[in-house]
């Protein structure tokens, strides 16, 4: 334990999601004995984050605008919707460069031990915006763990009532692992989505 405001520095930024008491330790310190760290710019991005950022009215994506860049695009595809759980699953997409079309974010993941039901999920905005009939394809995302599994779940079920192809992504093993380590979700996975070679 440190002295008042350093150990309360410490314990705001343990309160961040991934930052255990360590890292916090270590941030604070970094700001604290680093006479060219910019604290009162830091400060102003955080105020101003929380002033202009907003969500998405038609996907749920960050945005500082009504709406995100991806949705305000004419040159991405509106008949593909990419279903993923949080923001920073539709930057991991683009990354790849792979995806043209247009993105639903639900805001979490179905986790009844956490109390998140489907009427927490911007599920209803995905029904509403599927019903114009634009949409051919609905690619469920969401990550391949026991909520993300529920989540895929449930929404492929109730997506069936729809004429719309259902697909999820494929998982598997990763590039550069080694099968001995894979564990047999993983390993099953990977021979389900086996594809023909050459």
């Amino acid at each position: 334990m440190y002295e008042g405001i350093v150990q309360e520095l410490i314990d705001e930024l343990g309160r961040l999601p991934g930052i255990g008491p360590k890292s916090a330790q270590r941030i604070a310190f970094h700001i604290v004995q680093t006479e060219q760290f910019d604290v009162s710019r830091l400060a102003e991005i955080l105020v101003e984050v929380r002033d202009k950022v907003k969500f998405c009215e038609i996907c749920g994506n960050v945005a500082e605008q009504a709406t995100c860049s991806i949705c305000r695009d004419p040159r991405r595809d509106p008949s593909l919707i990419c279903v993923v759980e949080e923001a920073k699953d539709v930057v991991a997409i683009e990354r790849t460069r792979e995806f043209r079309g247009l993105y639903h974010v639900l805001g979490g993941a179905i986790s009844p031990i956490d109390g998140i039901g489907p009427d927490e999920l911007r599920i209803r905005q995905l029904m509403q915006r599927l019903a114009d009939g634009t949409v051919s394809e609905v690619i469920i995302a969401t990550d391949p763990n026991l909520e993300g599994e529920a989540t895929a779940t449930y929404l492929s079920r109730l997506l069936t009532t729809l004429e719309i192809r259902v697909t999820r992504l494929a998982s598997g093993l990763p590039v550069g692992g080694d099968l001995e380590y894979a564990d047999e979700v993983t390993l099953g996975r990977a021979f389900e989505g086996r594809r023909v070679v050459g």
